[in-house]
């Protein structure tokens, strides 16, 4: 399970305007969506969608999270979730879970929930190509609203689990955040109450204390069940008003207390350090009473808010792209901030020893805006893209995504948040847009920077403590900077058309058909493959892959980190005359992606477009072959960048310990070691160009995939004219076997770095390998199985941490290797037994073969998961460009699942005695500095 931290200092999202209040209309309900309300006041929203087909989205939603504790239940409201999957009325202990399994639903990835301030919620989605399981579905639920056992035995259990999860968010962060939260919560209840609670509540509590909690606010009318997806809406209503007609409210009801946060009309200051934060930030927050979305009136000011999001944060995304660009990152916007609140927030993270300087960079640019606006021509392309994305959502309106349905009406119960469904909202858009005008955007700025109500908060590490600035020097910073001569905002546009003519175009020479999986194979002239797959899953979509093979591996160590940078700065330099200023600008209101990229053995092309703007992407791609660029100013940017973040990093201990995996786990290649500035320094400007031009040279031995809503014939002469142009030499190239290998043998590595007392555990099995379709499937479902396993053993029975992991991975080339991670974070204290526990359960899996029922949970949650993925872009995308890569015969997808059935007990035993003999096991552990003089008095 998880719960809600909202209150992490964050960049906010826009605010609000006025009209008149004529315009007061309230939205209506989408009518698409049936409501209800039981005479116990128990809602229900249901709504029909196949999208996915032959699946549905169970949700309960309880107005009741952690500000509704007593003082003796901090912690309990995030406590009781977990225990609503420990035992019900129905489902006793952890029957609830396993049956799930067994019918295709994992836990955590499906099965799951979360714990706010205001709310809790579960959510279950189900397969209902099977009656009983929809009907045990509900009955789930009905479980949940009123008859979790709360056994005492289970409460016992699970205290560990729940201080684990809680261990997990210890750190720099939480304890800055204990600092700061009384200031931003202006000392109100949510300051002390987090989801997650306290170690004596949590360590001590008795059994009455949460099971009173439960009675008093798991009630009807509290609660709402939300049903959308492949269902009989009349069907289900039926069955809600069957199976929770009979919830009772308590008796003597407590009063369900609407807490807000109180505006305190002064501002406040609060500096906080800490050892193991990295970066400096500052940030300004400045608190306003709530804006909810219920009227017309509301509504149009939420597009108002979007327009000022979007135009801000395209001013600051120009800054990012100076040569010496004034701070790591930075923002301005305005949005909900909690319990009845907006807030408006200004953000700066900044270089080491620039705070002033960034911070004054910021606050430089908002007040440029509240001085002279915004331009005419920022918001038309604010308009444009706005309208844009609104367009995409109708045409996507019968193919939307089930979840995407369940989110608003979740706000709509919890928050009153309207919603009126897409038709509506897009035919409020195009009316609305063309009226809004610019001084109704600009005037967020004077309406949301006002000079009370603001609270200014700063984070640095320990070091930075005698230097950080005071309230009143802040304070001094806002006034200069109020007072100064500020130059109005210059809009660098370009009406010049991303291609001037269209290039000489090539030819289809080859074309064959695989009717089995309904995709065709072209080749060009120039020798460039094109595999095409038109599929109905997407109005909007189409996805674009290209590989060739090559990538870093064909440069010297001495070359590798330019070329590792090579992509990625050309891909934000702009393209051919369009700078990287110009380049966005030209695009906005196009839904079109287009990011080449270098990895370690190939390069490639990674896209997006909507059907009517394919043809700007295959410029884009035609462009990105043949007119790249590299702008001086994005690679002084973007170096600025990586060494400001590199210069705490060795202050963060899982920066340390994933630097230290990296590095066992390459054999200290210096091309798996972490980044350090001296690689930095490496990094050659007048060579990155041309060794991104030698990539993208010659196209004869790219692939190209494209996957969505296209027609075969009319995709064909945009392929020969931009695809069919590019550049051929028919060089002859593979990817190099830089033989970078796992070490074998018993390796343990611990790294000591921390303050809190927890640890974090990787272990490590690897080996060669031989690569097929029967091995993977049996290592895929070996780490599925164990996975399984260890929940049940070290978080069930052990309680000793709250999400371990398994997992296995293979690779085809440069060699058949395998490896096999388990991992989980735990108490210092419980390492060696917890590992233990885990080679007992691998060494049980070697003995006596997996358990049958493991093997089914495994069986059904892949086929369940294969059945959904069949009909997604993004799946047949990524498994034509892997097929046609690794070299494999794509049609194995025919019969995969049909393969699986070779995976039985047995067969999982033989795996796991052949990957995990443990004669090659690498123990990788991060324990807190403190261990280390426990370790010195040990020698």
């Amino acid at each position: 399970m998880k719960y809600l931290n909202r209150i992490v200092i964050m960049l906010v999202a826009l605010g609000s305007s006025t009209l008149p209040s004529s315009a007061q209309t309230k939205l209506p309900l989408d009518p698409q969506v049936k409501t209800g309300k039981l005479a116990n006041g128990f809602t229900y929203y249901i709504r029909k969608n196949t999208e996915p087909k032959a699946r549905v989205q169970l949700y309960l939603a309880i107005k009741a999270g952690s500000i509704l504790e007593n003082d003796d239940q901090r912690g309990l409201a995030h406590f009781m979730e977990h225990m609503s999957f420990n035992g019900t009325k129905n489902f006793p202990k952890n029957e609830l879970v396993s049956y799930l399994q067994k019918s295709g639903v994992r836990f955590g990835a499906d099965l799951n929930a979360y714990t706010s301030f205001d709310e809790t919620v579960y959510q279950l989605p189900l397969p209902t190509d099977d009656p009983q399981l929809l009907k045990n579905g509900m009955q789930i639920m009905r479980d949940w609203a009123q008859d979790a056992l709360l056994d005492a035995d289970e409460i016992e259990k699970e205290r560990g689990v729940v201080l684990e999860e809680k261990r997990l968010g210890k750190g720099a962060q939480q304890r800055m955040q204990d600092k700061y939260l009384p200031t931003i919560l202006n000392s109100s209840r949510y300051a002390n109450r987090l989801p997650i609670g306290t170690d004596e509540v949590l360590k001590g509590f008795k059994a009455e204390t949460i099971t009173q909690f439960y009675k008093d606010w798991y009630r009807p009318n509290l609660q709402a069940l939300i049903v959308v997806g492949d269902i009989d809406v009349a069907q289900i209503e039926k069955m809600i008003m069957d199976k929770f007609a009979d919830l009772k409210n308590p008796s003597k009801e407590r009063k369900r207390i609407d807490y807000k946060i109180p505006l305190l009309n002064k501002n406040q200051f609060v500096a906080v350090t800490d050892k193991e934060m990295q970066y400096t930030v500052a940030q300004v927050i400045i608190k306003h009473p709530e804006k909810e979305i219920k009227t017309t009136s509301d509504l149009r000011h939420n597009i108002i808010r979007s327009l000022y999001n979007q135009m801000m944060g395209a001013r600051f995304g120009e800054l990012m792209k100076q040569a010496e660009p004034p701070f790591l990152q930075g923002g301005s916007s305005i949005s909900s901030f909690l319990a009845g609140l907006d807030a408006a927030s200004a953000v700066v993270v900044a270089k080491p020893g620039e705070l002033e300087k960034g911070f004054n960079a910021v606050f430089t640019e908002v007040e440029r805006v509240r001085k002279h606006g915004f331009t005419a021509t920022e918001l038309e392309r604010a308009k444009a893209s706005y309208m844009s994305g609104m367009e995409a959502a109708l045409k996507e309106k019968d193919k939307t995504n089930s979840a995407s349905y369940v989110q608003e009406y979740l706000q709509l119960f919890l928050k009153g948040t309207a919603s009126p469904g897409i038709d509506y909202e897009y035919n409020f858009a195009k009316k609305e847009i063309p009226r809004i005008a610019l001084n109704e955007v600009n005037s967020l700025t004077r309406q949301y920077l006002t000079e009370n109500n603001r609270d200014v908060i700063i984070m640095a590490p320990d070091k930075e403590k005698e230097s950080l600035p005071t309230e009143a020097r802040v304070r001094s910073w806002i006034q200069s900077i109020a007072g100064s001569s500020i130059a109005a905002y210059v809009d660098q546009v370009s009406d010049k058309p991303l291609m001037a003519q269209a290039p000489v175009a090539g030819k289809v020479v080859s074309e064959t058909k695989n009717e089995k999986l309904g995709f065709t194979e072209l080749t060009l002239s120039n020798g460039v493959k094109v595999v095409l797959k038109p599929t109905d899953f997407k109005n909007d979509e189409i996805l674009i892959s290209a590989f060739s093979p090559g990538g870093t591996s064909l440069y010297p160590d001495s070359l590798y980190e330019t070329a590792s940078f090579a992509s990625s700065i050309v891909a934000r330099s702009g393209i051919a005359s369009f700078n990287s200023i110009q380049l966005p600008k030209l695009l906005n209101g196009k839904r079109v992606s287009v990011s080449p990229y270098i990895t370690e053995r190939t390069e490639g092309i990674s896209a997006f477009a909507a059907p009517k703007d394919l043809e700007i992407a295959m410029q884009l791609i035609h462009l990105y072959f043949t007119e790249p660029r590299m702008d001086k100013d994005i690679f002084q940017s973007t170096m600025q960048q990586q060494r400001g973040a590199l210069a705490n990093r060795a202050n963060d201990p899982n920066s340390v310990f994933g630097d230290t995996i990296s590095a066992v786990l390459g054999n200290y290649s210096i091309r798996r070691t972490g980044p350090s500035i001296e690689k930095l320094n490496m990094v050659r400007e007048g060579k990155l160009l041309n060794i991104y031009k030698d990539r993208f040279a010659d196209a004869s031995d790219f692939t190209f995939t494209f996957v969505g809503n296209f027609e075969l014939e009319q995709i064909k002469p945009l392929l020969a004219t931009y695809l069919g142009s590019l550049p051929s030499t028919s060089r002859v190239e593979e990817a190099r076997d830089l033989n970078i290998n796992t070490p074998e043998g018993l390796i343990t590595k611990k790294v000591y770095k921390g303050q809190e007392p927890k640890a974090t555990v990787r272990l490590v099995f690897s080996g060669f390998y031989e690569y097929n379709e029967d091995n993977n499937n049996q290592i895929q479902a070996l780490g599925e199985v164990l996975q399984i396993k260890l929940i049940e053993r070290l978080r069930e029975l052990e309680s000793g941490v709250y999400s371990p992991g398994a997992r296995a991975g293979y690779s085809k080339f440069p060699k058949n290797r395998y490896s096999f991670t388990v991992s989980f974070g735990c108490g210092p204290e419980n390492v060696e037994r917890l590992i233990a526990a885990t080679l007992d359960e691998i060494e049980k899996i070697k003995t006596k073969g997996a358990d049958a029922s493991d093997v089914d949970k495994f069986l059904a949650e892949e086929r369940r998961t294969t059945e959904l993925q069949l009909k997604q872009n993004s799946f047949w995308s990524s498994y034509l460009s892997s097929a046609y890569q690794l070299k494999d015969d794509p049609e194995e997808i025919l019969t995969y699942l049909d393969s699986l059935k070779k995976i039985t007990p047995e067969s999982l035993k033989a795996a796991a005695n052949k990957y995990l003999s443990g004669k090659n096991m690498i123990k990788l552990i991060l324990l807190p500095e403190s261990e280390t003089a426990v370790k010195a008095k040990a020698n």
